[in-house]
């Protein structure tokens, strides 16, 4: 059974002293906070200071955090386990199915496009990576809504408008819900021209480390039909690779 290590709790719970605060504290004011003798608060402080996560000003000789942690959080953002495995998936997608691959989150009020990679076909639908595309009107919206509780997603689909994209957008709340019933049971969701006209999606979803993502394969209406059970056997099959465990 692993060990909790107390000096390092206590090293995280200063940092979020301080983002509740949101201000400069003495050695004090911190050890009050923490419920910790003033002598092991300062020697805890002077550590982080040392270490340039803190700064102490020159006339109170308060403290208050360093952008350090903001850049050690930034950089390791940039190298985010989840977009790793994004850009896995999709290349797996695109190099088994050679049609556009695209893997997605939630972000707030919409899908945030984490990963993508196009298909090497001349008539080809292409995702840009951070690019927001709507829950409603994308088969990976729709695949991430499914594994919310019907009373969040419901939520999600309040939060703003349901916009009519193309003739064929589904912006009736309770036929989404349907949808999203009907692509449960059967293990994968579809949109047909409703982002895109002429284009369908095909996505599945799962968790990544709890996070719920979703995966999918998008290209031309007629090439998509045309192969629509091998594409679900790919978009399967990679979920059960990348996902498998969560």
């Amino acid at each position: 059974m692993p060990t909790l290590i107390p000096a390092a709790s206590r090293a995280l719970a200063v940092f979020e002293v301080f983002a509740r605060e949101k201000r400069e504290l003495s050695n004090s004011d911190m050890a009050r906070f923490l419920s910790v003798a003033d002598s092991s608060c300062s020697d805890l402080l002077h550590t982080l200071h040392s270490l340039g996560y803190l700064m102490r000003t020159s006339r109170t000789r308060r403290f208050y955090p360093t952008g350090r942690l903001h850049e050690i959080a930034r950089q390791i953002a940039e190298n985010d386990p989840l977009t790793t495995v994004g850009r896995e998936a999709v290349e797996l997608l695109a190099e088994r199915a050679n049609e556009s691959a695209s893997f997605g989150i939630i972000d707030t009020t919409a899908v945030k496009v984490v990963a993508a990679q196009s298909s090497k076909h001349p008539l080809r639908y292409i995702f840009d990576v951070g690019e927001r595309v709507a829950f409603h009107a994308s088969a990976l919206g729709k695949a991430l809504l499914a594994l919310l509780p019907r009373e969040e997603a419901l939520a999600a689909l309040q939060r703003r408008t349901l916009r009519q994209v193309t003739p064929h957008t589904i912006t009736n709340i309770d036929q989404i819900l349907a949808q999203l019933e009907q692509g449960r049971e059967r293990g994968w969701y579809e949109t047909r021209g409703e982002g895109t006209e002429g284009v369908t999606a095909l996505a599945v979803s799962g968790r990544l480390g709890g996070q719920p993502v979703s995966m999918s394969l998008v290209g031309p209406t007629e090439r998509m039909e045309r192969n629509r059970e091998a594409y679900l056997r790919v978009l399967q099959d990679v979920r059960r690779t990348m996902l498998a465990g969560d």
